[in-house]
């Protein structure tokens, strides 16, 4: 499968958010404020967990509607990738 730009962008800036959860750890910030921003990267990566699954879950209810097969386990397992991720 081939990821959207969208999807890369959103790790680069979580991949920024924790670059700067780091730099306040260094510059020993206050915990409420680095456990906000963590927060905040927790939040960003469901977020992204849910396009790329959603995105996936798309792609491959196509293919199998295409071939004439049941897509009932297609949704059954994105959901459980979902609650997983919990």
């Amino acid at each position: 499968m081939e990821y959207d730009k969208k999807v890369v962008n959103r790790l680069k800036r979580i991949e920024g958010q924790i670059k700067g959860v780091l730099n306040m750890i260094e510059q020993g910030k206050d915990c409420r404020e680095i456990v906000t921003q963590l927060s905040a990267a927790r939040s960003a990566l469901d977020r992204t967990m849910g396009v790329i699954v959603s995105t996936n879950l798309e792609q491959c209810v196509r293919e199998n509607i295409e071939k004439g097969e049941s897509t009932d386990h297609l949704v059954q397992e994105a959901v459980d990738l979902l609650i997983k991720s919990q």
